[in-house]
């Protein structure tokens, strides 16, 4: 079992976006972005984690989050409690519908009551605009291959060439259709239109092989569920 731990609900976001880890627990007061808001986004997405609120503060409908959360701990957390919680979590995970993680509905409805309105997603994006020296492209999100992020910049992989921009790979994902757009890296997003089909090399990774084009994307383990049923 790996554990990684955020430092504020921002940083949070950024690591359960790029880890998409099982199970999340989210203090309620944190800074940048409080636990009630990061689960509003988390259950704006296809795959929301099974969410465990903790906090100091016995005003947060504390019976309403033990059904529509998978748990609520009550600061100071109790090594029994927090076993109790960590047994059903594993068990949870190893039955058949663990899938499924929370139920968003539920989630949603606890939040409307605690006056956190679910965050709508946006209109998938449509157009980007790369910088080409002192020109600036108009790339119609159609014609994009992949992306691939590389430091501060992602490199947007085109049938006729490629072109830089200086958005986040995770800032992007979320304007994007995640049923035309599939991540399959921390780093590579790839067009489902373009993927031709996988194979699995002889250290029992799996790649990503592109209609037309030479090159393969490797997938990371955390993606592999989304090739199953190739």
């Amino acid at each position: 079992m790996r554990i990684t731990r955020a430092a504020n609900g921002v940083q949070a976001l950024e690591l359960i976006d790029a880890l998409a880890p099982d199970v999340v627990f989210l203090d309620i007061r944190m800074p940048g972005l409080n636990g009630l808001d990061l689960a509003a986004r988390l259950c704006a997405g296809e795959r929301p984690p099974r969410i465990v609120f903790t906090t100091a503060h016995e005003e947060y409908a504390l019976a309403a989050f033990e059904h529509a959360a998978f748990d609520y701990l009550l600061k100071p957390v109790k090594p029994e409690r927090l076993a109790r919680t960590v047994e059903r979590l594993r068990a949870a995970l190893q039955a058949p519908a663990a899938a499924s993680a929370v139920a968003p509905e539920a989630l949603q409805a606890l939040l409307r009551q605690l006056g956190v309105a679910p965050i709508a997603a946006p209109a998938p994006l449509q157009w980007i605009r790369a910088a080409q020296g002192h020109e600036t492209r108009l790339i119609a999100i159609d014609e994009v291959v992949y992306f691939q992020s590389s430091d501060k910049y992602t490199t947007i992989y085109l049938a006729d060439g490629e072109s830089l921009i200086r958005t986040p790979l995770s800032k992007l994902k979320e304007q994007l259709d995640p049923q035309q757009f599939w991540q399959i890296h921390r780093s590579v997003i790839v067009a489902a239109r373009h993927v031709a089909g996988t194979r699995t090399d002889f250290r029992g990774r799996l790649h990503v092989k592109l209609k037309g084009r030479s090159e393969e994307l490797v997938v990371s383990r955390n993606y592999v569920d989304l090739f199953r049923q190739m």
